[in-house]
């Protein structure tokens, strides 16, 4: 009977996480975990359970915690503390406090309290339940007068130096999907595509991020070079439905 039909081999498992080898090996005989099979061959084999836990880990990992705290903890624990939470009182005063730094036009201070949340929250909750409703609030700010553009330019700018370098911090996935990430000409705003490329990038898809306003024929190009399976395109609300349509359609 084969019972390790279903499990991965060591090369497979670096392949669905993009956890090396070298590392899968280190942590067997540091933390005692993983705990691959053996096949007839003597070669590793992993069974569903430990890759179902090896995920959860490799995204713990992600969001800046160490293989010693987390290695050792079995997948129920790892699942609570990889659930997002409800934002309570401290979340709610999160956006306000940021808000009122752009105002102040206080840069080292903005970027101060933008790296503090991130070290607190991990990237993933840091972009979804903070840089987005904050790039939101400074949106209607900005639409209301209360914000004036060089304001919201000074904020757009230590939101892409803090994500940049958070987003450098993520191994760079080398399996599918391959998903190129531009915007059209005449779409300027960039700041989506960092944001995007940060969660598919946590998820463990290969990015091949272009930059704004790429020419459609090169779009075409780097994605038949690269052998992309989905192209992201990010438009801002400015950039209007129709023309976005069109653009589409010609792509």
């Amino acid at each position: 009977m084969n019972t390790l039909g279903g499990d991965l081999s060591i090369s497979a498992l670096e392949r669905e996480l993009g956890i090396g080898k070298d590392t899968l090996r280190i942590w067997e005989r540091r933390y005692g975990f993983p705990r691959p099979k053996r096949d007839a061959n003597g070669e590793r084999r992993y069974p569903a359970d430990q890759v179902v836990r090896l995920r959860l880990v490799r995204r713990l990992l992600d969001q800046g915690m160490r293989p010693h705290q987390i290695l050792p903890l079995p997948v129920e624990e790892l699942q609570a503390i990889a659930a997002p939470s409800e934002p309570g009182a401290a979340e709610a005063a999160i956006h306000p406090e940021l808000l009122e730094l752009v105002k102040s036009r206080d840069a080292p201070a903005f970027q101060h309290t933008l790296r503090a949340h991130l070290l607190r929250q991990g990237l993933e909750r840091f972009v979804l339940d903070t840089v987005v409703p904050l790039v939101h609030a400074i949106g209607q700010g900005w639409a209301s007068g209360e914000v004036e553009v060089f304001e919201e330019h000074l904020a757009t700018e230590q939101l892409y130096r803090v994500l940049r370098e958070a987003v450098s911090q993520v191994p760079a996935g080398d399996t599918r999907p391959r998903v190129l990430i531009t915007t059209l000409p005449g779409e300027p705003h960039g700041l989506g595509l960092l944001l995007a490329e940060a969660v598919m990038r946590l998820e463990g898809a290969s990015c091949m991020p272009l930059g704004a306003q790429t020419p459609q024929s090169q779009i075409l190009a780097a994605a038949r070079a690269g052998d992309s399976d989905v192209v992201a395109l990010s438009f801002s609300e400015y950039f209007g439905l129709m023309p976005m349509r069109e653009a589409i359609g010609q792509l």
